[in-house]
């Protein structure tokens, strides 16, 4: 009974509207208050659950991201990514999919990599002659790459989730291959449906327009180096990694690019300010949640459910992936990694899939149900720059979708592609 007023009335908050943040401490109360636990426990796991130093770099990478989309970054990569591959037929897709691999790899962030990247590709494309449609499904389904590739603030989130047995760098790492061979496979899908429509290719700007692009668009990217570098090389914690490259994003925009106004840094240190006060409270009422979650036993009865339906690695891996893609539908990405890590990290341990594959796969399906509805925040962000109904973009956004089923597939089942960089780089 305890268990299902925990979910009864979490599902209920959701339902009609309460903050999802909100809605797991409620609910965990009420389910501490029904089981006659002492209230001072649910206040010592909310407070507990964001007691964690790692966290503190959350904050730095949401910065330095909003810095980097206000800054001018994200226009040098464009440019990049357009000298690059954008002769190809259909390139102005390609170049959005790899600007976002790009800006991904810097910002950890799917929504800003829509609202930088959108708010540039989208008018140009339009202007060259694509169909608003496709436009913003390359950009929506694209913006994943965020996730993906390191550094990502979710992976961060998941180590928590896990119980600090996962390494941040070896998940950082893990990342890279899944994130690059999703990005081809929606650039092979993008030229592809360019081909059937009909789209004409860009004219190649010479050798000498690239290397002038990649120089200027490298300031940028040293950004993910100084992030991602000085963790694996131990120079810097996971923390001061984001610190340090907060401070060089800020130190580019101002003084190398020139591009980052007074009115540009407030907005940047308000956007910063209240995402991580949202992430912050959803990781601490998600710690009071988890506790309950654990006190019921649900890891373990989730792991005897699974195997009464099969006991075959690759049925339940599968069960798994589907129940992850539907609740990716209809819940916020970062709450699922609070709440799924614990409830299926032990299953998918116990069927042989290691930590840092199960990251990469729950990163995915997640990151898949940002661009679905009814809840798909990154679909909402990419129709509302492209100006495009929501009922028009899911028309013809499937072959998208097919491209990243298609990777996570390879994810779910060719393990070395998540785990063969961080066994070759990290002891």
């Amino acid at each position: 009974m305890g268990l299902l007023i925990l979910l009864g009335i979490f599902a209920i908050c959701v339902v009609i509207g309460i903050p999802v943040a909100f809605a797991l401490g409620i609910a965990a109360t009420s389910a501490f208050l029904y089981e006659g636990l002492p209230l001072i426990i649910a206040f010592q796991r909310i407070v507990s659950g964001i007691n964690i130093f790692s966290l503190m770099a959350i904050p730095f990478f949401i910065f330095a991201g909003e810095l980097m989309f206000h800054g001018g970054i994200a226009i040098r990569l464009v440019k990049l990514a357009s000298a690059a591959v954008g002769a190809m037929r259909g390139g102005l897709g390609i170049v959005n999919v790899f600007s976002s691999m790009l800006f991904g790899g810097i910002s950890g962030s799917a929504v800003a990599d829509i609202s930088a990247l959108g708010s540039i590709l989208i008018p140009v494309m339009k202007e060259k002659g694509y169909d608003d449609d496709y436009a913003v499904n390359v950009t929506v389904t694209s913006s994943i790459a965020g996730i993906m590739i390191p550094p990502s603030h979710n992976m961060i989130l998941f180590a928590v989730a896990a119980g600090g047995g996962v390494s941040i760098s070896k998940l950082f790492l893990a990342g890279v291959v899944p994130g690059v061979v999703m990005c081809i496979c929606l650039a092979i899908v993008a030229y592809v449906v360019a081909v059937r429509r009909g789209y004409k290719s860009e004219v190649f700007p010479g050798f000498q327009a690239l290397i002038i692009n990649f120089f200027m668009a490298l300031p940028g990217l040293f950004t993910a180096v100084i992030i991602v570098g000085g963790v694996l090389s131990g120079v810097f914690t996971v923390t001061e990694s984001g610190a340090f490259g907060a401070i060089y994003a800020l130190l580019v925009t101002i003084f190398v690019y020139r591009a980052l106004s007074w009115e540009s840094f407030k907005i940047a240190v308000v956007n910063s300010v209240r995402t991580t006060s949202m992430v912050m409270i959803l990781v601490a009422c998600s710690a009071a949640f988890a506790y309950m979650l654990t006190f019921f036993q649900v890891p373990s009865k989730m792991i005897d459910l699974l195997l009464g339906i099969s006991d075959k690695p690759i049925v339940i891996l599968l069960m798994i992936n589907v129940m992850l893609l539907v609740l990716g539908m209809i819940m916020d990405m970062a709450a699922l990694i609070l709440i799924c890590t614990p409830i299926f990290l032990p299953v998918a341990q116990m069927i042989g899939i290691d930590p840092l594959q199960f990251g990469m796969i729950l990163m995915m399906n997640l990151g898949l149900g940002l661009c679905t509805p009814p809840v798909g925040a990154c679909l909402f962000v990419g129709c509302a720059v492209g100006n495009v109904p929501i009922e028009r973009a899911v028309r013809t956004i499937w072959p998208f979708y097919a491209a990243i089923l298609i990777a996570l597939l390879l994810t779910s089942f060719v393990p070395a592609i998540s785990l063969t960089l961080p066994n070759l780089l990290v002891d």
